[in-house]
């Protein structure tokens, strides 16, 4: 047998192999997910005019100044957030390689199973936490905190705020693919806490 299908067939057919292909492909997935909702979901909600039967009304304006910015309303609303400077070129690249990535885990799974892919999967997930820090630390700063500014220290360190959706990410990352005192860490603090 040809050595590199031997080695192919090795690593489809090795449970352990197998079974951290496919979380680490679900998880990726996941996260992708959240990056995307919070991308689409908050702009969605700036521009809401309120709620009718069916949920949110999105005002005029969200079609006039977000969608008319491309045929998709997750890159529409990209290009909104590089407009108003939330991120910038370079970020809006990262997030095409990381969906990219996305791309070829979740349509791939059987050759990325098989034989690998050509990115390092942790630096692209450390680039999608990244990216959704940036993100959220925007929204906070430029509205959460603009709102009710003096519910907020003067001296806030940036640096040490997590926003939520950060912070769930991350677990998630180091609960499925981290070590396993990483990942007993949440679950043994949360037990200990519940009450």
């Amino acid at each position: 047998m040809n050595e590199k299908v031997k080695k192919s067939w090795e690593r489809v057919l090795h449970p352990e192999t197998l079974k951290t292909n496919i979380i680490t492909a679900s998880v990726f997935s996941m996260a992708f997910e959240m990056l995307k909702s919070s991308i689409i979901e908050k702009i969605e909600g700036f521009f809401t005019n309120g709620f009718d039967e069916n949920g949110m009304t999105l005002s005029p304006e969200y079609k006039e100044k977000v969608l008319s910015l491309n045929k998709s309303p997750l890159y529409a609303s990209l290009k909104w957030l590089q407009g108003m400077d939330a991120i910038d070129e370079k970020d809006f690249k990262k997030f095409k390689y990381i969906n990219r990535c996305r791309n070829t885990l979740v349509h791939e799974m059987l050759t990325f199973a098989s034989s690998g892919v050509d990115f390092d999967i942790a630096e692209v997930f450390r680039d999608m936490v990244g990216l959704l820090r940036k993100i959220e630390i925007w929204w906070f700063e430029n509205f959460e905190m603009a709102i009710d500014p003096e519910a907020y220290p003067e001296d806030l360190d940036m640096e040490q705020v997590i926003p939520g959706p950060v912070l769930s990410l991350q677990m998630l990352i180091d609960v499925a693919l981290g070590p396993e005192e990483e990942a007993c860490k949440y679950y043994d603090h949360f037990v200990a806490n519940a009450d």
